[in-house]
């Protein structure tokens, strides 16, 4: 459930009156997850992955939150630095829709767009992408168009939301609230102030060039046939908005630090893809400017890319491996100085761990996370190259490669062999009673803040607190909560950080982010909430000017 949105809020805790009467608690979650456009998931992974048990446990919990039972454990007032805080929020876009999160500035250099717009990104619920002006608190939008007018909606087989809704909403009745095509997911500022999105430009078929028997160099080796999100690039400036079909799908887009400016990007399924923004600049040339390349691991050892065998077929005396990264690239993180293209991967299905590919040898590693750790989520890079990540069992994860003691390559490395490079970092919250050395926060997403953009420092990783209202950073071993407390239920889905004036203390920097969850409905104002857009900034004391 906290994959969309908080759980334990007054909203979830109780069971909306306009369900009507149940004989248990169990039946009322059976009907209550299968409302809206989103309830067939919802349904399928109850009931189906998870064979019904969670209907039980859920139907129990909210029947003794109704008896008057109350937590185990009181939350701790703000401390240290925690008061510090300062929350600055705007609402919105519109009551029935949602943004999954915001940009602010070109994450390697913060003081782009200093003082500017920000721009939000509601993913399956509209194609109107919302504008905010910081400076003087309006909010404009602008609608996102895509190649085909007459395309289907971005709903349905291949997408996390369907065109109609399962049973009828408690809030919005037998209403389809979405209605997107763009299926804005993601966005990041390039260094002249553009905006590159991870945005469907089209259906899902790829063009031909993309598909077995292209001259493509990346179809040739990896031929591609369907593709649910490309790019778009959208020009603040001129209003300008322009296609960029990429063959594979995509998520979150990061560039990296080479000349070329290349957008990098996750979601991409089976292999490693990249935008090459110099060419496109160059030539408005889609099958010029985009590559991809399947995961394959040097499992000859000798440092070089040979012929490889297929995943999950046996090993073949001189050759290479490509590895199957389950449901794919997740978080995408370029490495700031060595070249190297980092993802969390296998969070939806396969492995969980760390997938490294080389741009230069077209050669990946992987590094499974401890089994300890679960799964994780969204993830970062630091300056260093040590990577970050939100962990299932309610740790922040690390892993440091330059750790690693045996090889890197050859036939046993395969995910273990690295145990040494990986450390968990305890989230706060309370835990589950039979599993006391862990949180039960549910972090979605962590960033590492490179540039002292917030105020806690440079190279400060900074996770999504998804259950507690806000974020955590973590910072010379401790961690440091940042709540948004009102109104309560605030739930992110990533996080950004921008330098308005370097000269101008802690009010010349702040984090922005956006509330991410899919309801916005679920918070404390109920029925007619907005999403929010929120700025936290680190004063130096609490009374600081």
């Amino acid at each position: 459930c906290v994959g969309c949105h908080q759980l334990g809020q007054e909203s979830t805790r109780t069971i909306p009156a306009q369900l009507g009467h149940f004989e248990s608690g169990a039946d009322a979650w059976m009907r209550r997850v299968q409302s809206g456009q989103w309830g067939n998931a919802m349904t399928n992974r109850l009931a189906g992955q998870l064979g019904g048990v969670p209907y039980k446990y859920f139907g129990d919990w909210t029947e003794r939150v109704a008896k008057g039972e109350l937590p185990k454990n009181k939350p701790p007032r703000p401390l240290g630095i925690e008061r510090n805080i300062v929350v600055t929020a705007w609402e919105w876009s519109a009551p029935d829709k949602y943004l999954h999160d915001l940009i602010s500035s070109d994450r390697r250099k913060p003081t782009v767009n200093a003082y500017g717009p920000v721009y939000g990104a509601p993913e399956y619920s509209t194609d109107n992408m919302p504008i905010l002006d910081p400076r003087t608190h309006t909010v404009s939008s602008f609608r996102m168009p895509v190649a085909d007018p007459n395309m289907p909606l971005s709903l349905g087989p291949g997408h996390a939301g369907q065109v109609k809704v399962t049973a009828p909403s408690p809030y919005w009745g037998d209403r389809a609230i979405w209605d997107t095509r763009a299926n804005q997911h993601n966005a990041m500022l390039d260094g002249k102030g553009r905006v590159w999105l991870a945005a469907s430009v089209r259906g899902r078929p790829n063009p031909a060039w993309c598909k077995k028997g292209s001259d493509h160099p990346s179809a040739k080796v990896f031929p591609l046939d369907l593709s649910s999100r490309q790019v778009a690039v959208f020009d603040p400036k001129t209003k300008q908005y322009d296609f960029v079909d990429t063959c594979f799908g995509t998520h979150h887009p990061q560039f990296g630090y080479d000349a070329d400016n290349t957008l990098w990007l996750s979601g991409t399924g089976q292999v490693a893809g990249w935008v090459n923004t110099k060419t496109w600049d160059e030539t408005r040339d889609a099958r010029k400017a985009v590559g991809w390349f399947p995961f394959v691991l040097d499992a000859n050892g000798n440092g070089n890319l040979d012929e490889f065998t297929d995943a999950g077929k046996p090993a073949a005396a001189g050759k290479d491996a490509r590895f199957n990264p389950g449901s794919g690239p997740y978080a995408v993180m370029p490495h700031p100085t060595d070249g190297s293209i980092w993802y969390t991967s296998g969070v939806f299905g396969g492995r969980p761990g760390f997938l490294r590919f080389d741009p230069r040898t077209r050669l990946s590693e992987f590094y499974q996370v401890p089994k300890e750790a679960i799964g994780l989520r969204g993830g970062d890079i630091d300056k260093n190259g040590v990577l970050w990540a939100s962990g299932s069992s309610g740790h922040l994860i690390s892993f440091d490669r330059r750790k690693c003691e045996g090889p890197l390559n050859g036939p046993n490395a395969t995910g273990n062999h690295c145990p040494e490079g990986f450390a968990m970092h305890r989230y706060p919250g309370p835990g589950f009673e039979d599993y006391p050395n862990g949180s039960a926060e549910g972090s979605y997403y962590t960033w590492v803040d490179h540039h002292n953009t917030v105020g806690l420092g440079e190279n400060v990783p900074i996770s999504t607190a998804n259950l507690q209202d806000g974020f955590v950073g973590y910072k010379d071993g401790q961690m440091i909560l940042m709540r948004v407390p009102y109104p309560m239920g605030f739930y992110a889905k990533g996080l950004d950080g921008r330098i308005d004036d370097p000269n101008a203390g802690w009010k010349g920097r702040g984090l922005w982010s956006a509330s991410g969850d899919r309801t916005p409905w679920l918070n404390e104002f109920g029925k007619g909430a907005r999403p929010l857009a929120v700025q936290i900034q680190v004063r130096p004391d609490p009374l600081a000017r």
